[in-house]
């Protein structure tokens, strides 16, 4: 491919505008059909837990002074218990309790636990194509878990900060996003296309493509006239 300089790229483009902006003008189009036709929605709740002061649940006493060494165990529970919330005996008490028919492992796929940074919180996220089923499932899940932590590690220790709420925006899907998107590849694929249309048309356009191609100087040129437009302004032609 010849060497261009920025003029000429300029020259280049601005010569193609109409296929660039029909090619950016398709891909927009496309990116509308699919953000608002193809894509299913999907809708996310969250619930937040916080590990506070450990108690005992057999030796209650008035104490109420959050301690370091509680801090300390609760930072190294808080992993533990994010694998607890996805654990079989919590799914399944939470499919029971609610009376859903989703498969254990699909909830499994639709739950997400994570820790809040530099925090003793533990966030619940569940995903559904029913925004109120993500946000039952969340808040039951908590509960479930909340009892489990309290037979299994016998401690009162977690407690909810946020209940979920049903959510009227899918998480999945940003119309402006998508169409910013499919937008920015049209005009990808038009500079592509209009390069590549340049880099195959080997046809002379100019006395510099003549030098080019034949090596020897270009002594002169013969403009186009336009010698039907004339005779048409100056009158009949002769026969």
């Amino acid at each position: 491919m010849e060497e261009l300089d920025l003029k000429e790229i300029f020259n280049l483009f601005w010569k193609n505008k109409v296929q660039i902006i029909l090619i950016v003008a398709i891909f927009m189009v496309i990116g509308v059909i699919y953000t608002f036709g193809f894509v299913s929605p999907v809708y996310t709740s969250s619930t937040t837990l916080v590990l506070a002061r450990i108690e005992d649940q057999k030796s209650k006493s008035s104490e109420t002074t959050l301690t370091t060494s509680d801090i300390t165990i609760n930072s190294q529970l808080v992993s533990t218990y994010s694998e607890l919330v996805k654990s079989k005996k919590v799914l399944r008490k939470v499919i029971s309790n609610l009376g859903i028919k989703i498969d254990e492992e699909k909830l499994r796929n639709n739950v997400e636990v994570s820790s809040v940074k530099d925090t003793e919180m533990i966030k619940i996220t569940v995903t559904d194509d029913d925004p109120a089923v993500a946000a039952k499932v969340a808040n039951e899940i908590a509960k479930v878990f909340i009892s489990n932590v309290e037979e299994i590690y016998k401690l009162n220790n977690v407690h909810i900060v946020d209940e979920a709420e049903v959510s009227s925006t899918p998480s999945n899907i940003s119309h402006i996003r998508d169409v910013i998107i499919f937008t920015l590849i049209g005009i990808v694929v038009s500079v592509v296309y209009v390069l590549l249309l340049n880099m195959l048309d080997t046809t002379i356009k100019s006395a510099e493509d003549v030098e080019n191609l034949l090596g020897i100087p270009v002594l002169a040129s013969i403009p186009i006239y336009d010698f039907e437009g004339k005779n048409e302004r100056g009158g009949k032609r002769r026969k």
